[in-house]
């Protein structure tokens, strides 16, 4: 995975606001900031976890570069080419390149349509030909996946929760996309086939030369199969890093507190880490914090921080962090006024 090309998707600066109405007329009272003003970039082939807490703002993240929600506000560059507010009958096209496998493998199947119907649907819907019939690629998608091409005339109901998502997977790699956005893509199976799922977005990944954003609170799945990790905090990137720099010198307190929080096989390593408890409530998103929005939970927060937003700037190579002490950094000094509103 190079970095030198130019990134296959690109995010900058993009937000998300839900309005807030009231009265009979719909007068808006407020807004909902989800997503708040976030920038990042997804190279080809890599794997870029995007993690927080439940309500972050990580699945409208997912669902507005994919398109499935209109952005208020930024860009969003697929390719190089913007896709911000292109409309929906333009979108076709773009849907082949940039797919999405969705969290809960019971409820984004359709339970009236055979196997060879959901799996098929995306060749239908694009009016794609293929050279020995669509059955005959579904049967071939559906062994990709691990499952059996006898499954072809099957229902969902017939199949268990692990085998429900490889079947959405299938389904999401009819077309061979470019871009898989897969938000929680693990989270409502067993334990015990979690793994088997990694592992299987792992191998088609380097069969195939797919690019991921995966989106999840769990940083032990992230682990496993990110290349860089984006931290996410009420509507806010606040770490973004590879891997290896993030769980091994995490900089932002809330990654801090986050990786505290993972459980770790071995009791006397368990017994002599600090487990670090945070404090309060997440604030809501329709009335966030002024500056650094996690100021109301940190312990290391100053006058400052509740003043000055920090800017996402990079601390170490390959490492960028939003915060005015950052741990596990050269020199935790406050960033001076003067750079309030520089960009990373």
């Amino acid at each position: 995975m190079s970095q030198t090309n130019e990134p296959l998707l690109s995010v900058q600066d993009m937000q998300k606001h839900f309005p807030v109405t009231k009265g009979l007329f719909k007068r808006q009272v407020g807004a909902v900031k989800a997503v708040d003003g976030i920038s990042f970039d997804v190279f080809k082939g890599e794997t870029l976890g995007l993690v927080g807490e439940s309500g972050c703002g990580k699945s409208t993240t997912g669902r507005l570069v994919t398109r499935l929600l209109e952005p208020t506000g930024g860009r969003i560059l697929f390719e190089g080419m913007d896709i911000t507010h292109t409309k929906q009958s333009r979108l076709r096209p773009l849907r082949r390149d940039m797919q999405m496998i969705f969290q809960d493998p019971y409820s984004s199947l359709n339970p009236r349509h055979t196997v060879g119907t959901i799996v098929g649907a995306p060749f239908r819907i694009q009016g794609i030909e293929t050279e020995h019939g669509t059955k005959k690629a579904v049967q071939e998608i559906l062994e990709l996946v691990g499952l059996s091409p006898e499954h072809y005339n099957r229902y969902p109901h017939e199949f268990s929760g692990g085998q429900r998502q490889r079947i959405g997977i299938a389904r999401t790699l009819a077309l061979k996309p470019k871009l898989i956005i897969a938000d929680e893509p693990v989270s409502a199976l067993d334990v015990s086939i979690q793994a088997q799922v990694v592992n299987l977005l792992e191998d088609l990944q380097n069969e195939l030369d797919l690019t991921y954003v995966v989106i999840a609170h769990d940083l032990s799945v992230v682990r496993h199969i990110s290349d860089r990790v984006a931290v996410m905090y009420l509507g806010k990137i606040v770490e973004i890093a590879d891997r290896q720099s993030l769980y091994s010198a995490p900089m932002h307190p809330y990654t801090n507190a986050l990786l505290s929080a993972v459980p770790v096989p071995d009791p006397r390593k368990h017994r002599e880490r600090e487990r670090i408890r945070l404090t309060g409530d997440v604030p809501s998103p329709l009335n966030p914090p002024p500056a650094c929005r996690f100021h109301t939970r940190c312990w290391k927060a100053q006058e400052i921080c509740k003043t000055i937003e920090p800017p996402l700037q990079q601390a170490a190579s390959g490492h960028q962090v939003a915060c005015h002490f950052p741990e596990n950094a050269a020199a935790s000094a406050p960033v001076p006024p003067a750079a309030e509103g520089a960009t990373a």
